[in-house]
């Protein structure tokens, strides 16, 4: 996976999934949690962002694993 990430990267890695799938980011793997996005995307200075909307819980351990954080 690059460095960078772009949309068309993750449009690519999202596209075969259930668009009715629920999306979460994977935060701080010192302190693995997973956060809710935000619904909004805000591109400035030709970058795309999305904010974090809020702590959902503990990331578990087999996506942790998965990511190679443990």
């Amino acid at each position: 996976m690059p460095h960078y990430l772009t949309v068309g990267h993750l449009l690519r890695q999202l596209q075969g999934l259930d668009p009715n799938l629920p999306i979460r980011l994977a935060i701080n793997p010192d302190f693995p949690f997973t956060h809710y996005l935000a619904a909004e995307v805000v591109v400035r200075d030709g970058k795309a962002f999305v904010a974090d909307d809020g702590q959902e819980g503990y990331l578990p351990m087999e996506v942790s694993d998965a990511l190679a954080w443990t």
